[in-house]
């Protein structure tokens, strides 16, 4: 059993790739989806990059194992002068649901936006996520927006 002490928030390394993996492969496998090998060394890859405009990730990890990935990107918005932040992938492993792992993650984020004078933090989930959503209904406001996108 975990508390939320013993979990550590911290950035995604390079020695991570094989626990990343396997923790994204879980999210992609949550969501009925999966990706090719080199999407898998790319996103590896663009999580590490020093470029503004790619992707960072945090890891949740407890007795030195990863429990947890975030990835997310600040861009810019037409409405704003200041970057925006998009959450695009929040995982934990199944066996620390509920544990607080999620929150600390997004937290982390809402950490990393401030830093960076980012104003907003938004992510997308599906409709029926319903145990994530009781997450989000905590930390984040429900929007009224619905996505649309180009057909396949």
């Amino acid at each position: 059993m975990i508390d939320t002490e013993t979990v550590i928030i911290r950035p995604l390394g390079a020695t991570d790739e094989p626990a990343w993996r396997a923790l994204w492969t879980g999210y992609l496998e949550f969501y009925k989806t999966s990706v090719p090998e080199a999407v898998y060394a790319s996103t590896f890859t663009r999580l590490l990059n020093d470029d503004p405009q790619d992707f960072l990730g945090f890891v949740a990890e407890v007795d030195g194992q990863l429990v947890g990935l975030v990835h997310f990107l600040f861009h810019r918005h037409g409405w704003r002068i200041e970057n925006v932040c998009y959450l695009q992938d929040l995982y934990a492993d199944p066996s620390v649901r509920g544990k607080g792992v999620g929150r600390k993650l997004i937290e982390a984020v809402y950490a990393a936006a401030d830093a960076e004078d980012a104003p907003s933090v938004y992510w997308l989930t599906q409709d029926d996520n319903t145990a994530g959503r009781k997450l989000y209904d905590r930390v984040g406001q429900l929007t009224n927006f619905i996505k649309y996108q180009r057909p396949a």
